[in-house]
C-alpha cells in the first residue's frame, strides 16, 4: 500500500488562504499535514517518509469540485464513481461533490448512503448532493433533514430547473435551518428550443432555435432574490449571460451573510458559440456557450469576486450519446482533467488573474462555499495537495474518464499536474 508519510521537499508552497508563498518542505504523517519549513531533514530508516522531489513546481491545496457528475448509478457505461476519482485525481481534484441526477436520482438516505459507501475506498474524497425534489421532478419536495443526516453534502436537483417558487422558498427555508448549501440549474425551458446552443449567430446559421438567454436571467433574478428573503446559501451552476453576472453582482452588494455563490465552468470562460461550428455536439453543453461578450463579462466576475468558484459541471457521455444529430444528441462536455491546464491557458496567462487567484477558485472558495475542510495547506490540516508545473505542457490525447466528450481532445495545454495527494496519499 502506497505509504501515508511523505515528504514533500524544495516545492514552491502556495497557499493563498493561508498567506503561504515559499519554497520549502512538507511533511506529512498519517494522512495529514505535521510540519511546513523551509527544510525537514529526512530522518531515515524504516519509518521515514517517501520522498517526493518537487524542485521547480508548485505545492498548493488541492482542488475541490462542487460540480461533477459520474454516473453512478443507472449509467455507468458513461462513468462510475471509480473511473471519476480517477479522473478527478489526473486533474489535480482531492475533492469532488457529485450531482444527484443519476438513474434513480439521489433522492433517498438509502440510495445515498450506498453511493458514499462506494465512494468510501476511492484515492480521493468523493462526496454527494442529494436531490431537492423527488425524483427531481419538481413538484413534491424531499425529506432534505434526513437527507442531511444521511451525508449530503448539499442539495440539487442540477440538470433540471425547480419551476415552483414556493417550493425554492420552501427548500431554502429547511435547508438554511441545517447550514446546507443548495445549488441550481437556472434555465427556463419556456425559453429554450435546442437545449446546448446558443440562441444567436450559430444556431440561425444551423436553422435551430437555440436557448435563449433569458432562460438563465429570469430564473437567477428569482432565485437571487429567495436566497436574501430566506437566509439560504445557494450556489448558482454555470452561469452563462452576461446580464447574470450583473444580476449577481447588484445581489452581493445586498449579502452581508455570505448567501451568494457563483459557478464558472472552464468551458464557458474559454469557448464561445462559435465552437459549435468546430465541434458540433462537443461544444453543446446547457447552458450553453454563448458570445465573446458574455465570456468576457465571466472572466470579469471572476476577477472581481462576483463569480466565486470555478466548477466543472463533468458531463460524461458515451460516443453514442454524441453521435445523434445536433439537435438531438445529448449535452456536456467532460471537465475534470482539463480545468487547471484552461484555467491557466484563458484566465492566468492572458493577465486576467494570478496563479493564487486561480487557485483561490478553484480550491480555496468551493471548499469555504461547502464547509469543507480542505482549501488549506497548514499544519494539522489533512494532507490533500496537488504538486503541478506551470511551465510545463500536457497533451491530452487520452482520459483516465470513461468517456472523451470533450472539444480539448487532441490538444496540448499548457500546465500538468504532477501529483495529487489525497488524505496522505499519492492518488496520481
Amino acid at each position: 500500500m502506497e505509504k501515508n508519510n511523505l515528504l514533500i521537499k524544495k516545492a514552491h508552497i502556495l497557499s493563498p488562504g493561508d498567506g503561504l508563498d515559499l519554497i520549502g518542505d512538507i511533511l506529512i504523517r498519517d494522512g495529514r499535514i505535521e510540519k511546513i519549513a523551509e527544510d525537514i531533514p529526512d530522518t531515515g530508516g524504516a519509518a521515514a517518509p517517501g520522498i517526493i522531489e518537487a524542485s521547480g513546481y508548485y505545492a498548493a491545496p488541492g482542488f475541490v469540485d462542487v460540480h461533477c457528475h459520474f454516473r453512478d448509478p443507472g449509467q455507468t457505461e458513461k462513468e462510475d464513481i471509480h473511473s471519476g476519482a480517477a479522473a478527478a485525481a489526473a486533474g489535480g481534484y482531492t475533492t469532488v461533490v457529485c450531482m444527484a441526477n443519476t438513474v434513480p436520482a439521489i433522492d433517498s438516505p438509502e440510495l445515498l448512503r450506498n453511493n458514499l459507501e462506494k465512494a468510501a475506498s476511492e484515492a480521493v474524497h468523493v462526496l454527494q448532493c442529494a436531490a431537492v425534489t423527488v425524483q427531481r421532478k419538481g413538484l413534491a419536495l424531499n425529506d432534505l433533514s434526513a437527507l442531511w443526516e444521511a451525508g449530503a453534502a448539499g442539495f440539487t436537483d442540477d440538470g433540471s430547473p425547480i419551476m415552483s417558487e414556493e417550493l425554492v422558498r420552501e427548500a431554502m427555508v429547511k435547508a438554511s435551518e441545517k447550514g446546507a448549501v443548495l445549488s441550481f440549474h437556472e434555465e427556463d425551458p419556456s425559453f429554450i428550443g435546442t437545449a446546448g446552443i446558443n440562441d444567436g449567430a450559430v444556431s440561425r446559421l444551423l436553422g435551430l432555435n437555440g436557448a435563449k438567454r433569458e432562460a438563465e436571467i429570469s430564473m437567477i433574478e428569482r432565485d437571487l432574490s429567495l436566497a436574501l428573503e430566506t437566509g439560504c446559501r445557494i450556489d448558482l451552476q454555470h452561469v452563462s449571460a452576461k446580464e447574470s453576472v450583473e444580476l449577481i453582482r447588484n445581489a452581493k452588494k445586498k449579502d452581508d451573510r455570505d448567501l451568494i455563490h457563483a459557478e464558472v465552468t472552464p468551458n464557458h470562460f474559454s469557448l464561445t458559440e462559435d465552437a459549435v461550428k468546430e465541434f458540433g455536439a462537443l461544444a453543446k453543453i446547457n447552458p450553453p456557450l454563448r458570445t465573446e461578450a458574455d465570456r468576457l463579462a465571466l472572466i470579469e466576475g471572476l476577477r472581481d469576486g462576483t463569480l466565486d468558484l470555478i466548477a466543472t459541471d463533468h458531463a460524461p457521455h458515451t460516443k453514442a450519446d454524441k453521435s445523434r444529430e445536433l439537435k438531438s444528441c445529448m449535452s456536456g462536455i467532460i471537465g475534470l482533467e482539463t480545468a487547471f491546464s484552461l484555467g491557466l491557458k484563458n484566465l492566468v496567462l492572458p493577465g486576467y488573474i494570478d496563479l493564487e487567484k486561480l487557485i483561490m477558485l478553484m480550491s480555496v472558495n468551493p471548499a469555504a462555499v461547502y464547509s469543507l475542510d480542505a482549501g488549506h495547506l497548514k499544519e494539522g490540516a489533512p494532507a490533500d495537495i496537488v504538486i503541478f508545473s506551470t511551465e510545463e505542457s500536457t497533451a491530452y490525447e487520452s482520459f483516465r474518464s470513461r468517456s472523451d466528450n470533450s472539444p480539448f481532445k487532441g490538444r496540448t495545454l499548457p500546465g500538468r499536474i504532477i501529483h495529487t495527494i489525497a488524505g496522505g496519499r499519492k492518488a496520481y
